[in-house]
């Protein structure tokens, strides 16, 4: 399935999903692999490529998963940087923030039961890194992983980017035998046909307070 959308449409509604993505229908590993396809024609550095893309539709490693993510998912909520902590106004941004903090607690409850989890990873670790090396080594892999969001969404999947089982990376990588001390894990997506296909554009800051022309 390709959904007849223009290419301003995909990118302005490639949204994350998480209560839309439909936990019984399973995805066809040849449609992940075309999505991962296209996703590796997006840049590396000096083309070198170093990316790995570990495919997991297991149901214990899936659950595996989860349940670091869920775990993750706990420190963050009891945070003062989770959306659903912050001191309701009655605005409307204070209604989105309450929403997301719904969909993103789904989501730590779900992770481990979604049809396809997506760990893109790279070569090499940048651990104490400087700012400079650190930006080179990820945007040798990040535009690849939106881009892969994007084709995914072009056929009726949706995912969402986390990175909250990062914390437990040598753990995730125990599990799915990824060789910890040479490779990183960027992000942990999951992967699903969504349920309906009509996604929005989301509400954004006005151009006019973060686009500076010549200078800051």
């Amino acid at each position: 399935m390709e959904l007849d959308l223009s290419t301003d449409e995909l990118l302005s509604t490639t949204r994350a999903v998480r209560k839309r993505l439909d936990l019984e229908r399973e995805v066809p590993l040849e449609v992940v692999r075309e999505c991962i396809e296209l996703a590796v024609q997006a840049p590396s550095g000096s083309n070198r490529q170093g990316w790995h893309w570990v495919v997991v539709t297991d149901a214990e490693r899936k659950r595996g998963l989860g349940e670091l993510y869920r775990k993750s998912f706990e420190r963050y909520a009891a945070s003062k940087y989770f959306p659903g902590n912050q001191a309701g106004s009655g605005s409307p941004e204070d209604a989105a923030r309450q929403r997301i903090a719904s969909s993103a607690t789904y989501l730590a409850e779900k992770m481990g039961e979604v049809p396809t989890l997506l760990v893109p990873c790279i070569e090499g670790r940048v651990d104490g890194a400087s700012g400079a090396q650190s930006a080179s080594h990820w945007s040798s892999l990040f535009p690849a992983v939106w881009s892969f969001c994007l084709a995914a969404r072009s056929r009726g999947l949706g995912t969402a980017w986390t990175t909250l089982h990062l914390s437990y990376e040598r753990e995730a990588a125990d599990i799915l035998g990824i060789p910890y001390d040479t490779v990183s894990q960027g992000a942990l997506l999951p992967v699903a046909y969504t349920k309906g296909t009509d996604f929005k554009p989301a509400a954004r800051t006005d151009l006019d307070r973060i686009v500076h022309i010549g200078g800051w």
